[in-house]
Order: C-alpha cells, then sequence, then structure tokens
C-alpha cells in the first residue's frame, strides 16, 4: 500500500515535469510538479475510501495528475 503511494507521487512527478517540459502547460516546473501531485494524491485517497479508479494504480496517477493541471491553471495565457 506505501509502495503504491510513493509510486503514484512519483509518476505524478515525472507527469508534472514532462508537461512542462513539452510546453503542455507554462506554469513552471515546481508549480506544474506541486499541482499533479496534489491531484495524485487526491486521488490515491479517493481511491481507497469510496474504491472509484480507471485500472491500475499507474493509470489511475496519470489521469489524475493531467486532470489536475487543466483543473488547476496558475498562469492565464493572454
Amino acid at each position: 500500500m506505501f509502495l503504491t503511494l510513493f509510486g503514484t507521487l512519483v509518476i505524478a512527478g515525472l507527469v508534472g515535469y514532462v508537461t512542462e517540459r513539452t510546453g503542455f502547460t507554462h506554469n513552471g516546473y515546481l508549480p506544474s510538479i506541486i499541482i499533479c501531485l496534489g491531484g495524485a494524491l487526491l486521488f490515491y485517497f479517493v481511491r481507497i475510501m469510496f474504491g472509484l479508479s480507471f485500472g491500475s494504480p499507474g493509470l489511475n496517477a496519470i489521469v489524475a495528475s493531467i486532470g489536475a493541471l487543466i483543473i488547476v491553471p496558475t498562469h492565464y495565457r493572454k
């Protein structure tokens, strides 16, 4: 269970870095990683409490991280 949590956080951090590196977001590296970590952690606990899941824990981390980056914008484009 704890290894799943750590794996979720690692995958979320990588998703945050990759999305910023590829230009999907323009928040900055640290804010993007923090947003992804928060989204993945929130979905991890929702999965434990309510049993909602997209499949494997890795897929859950990726979907939750990208969803958090879409929902929580920190940089408004002109």
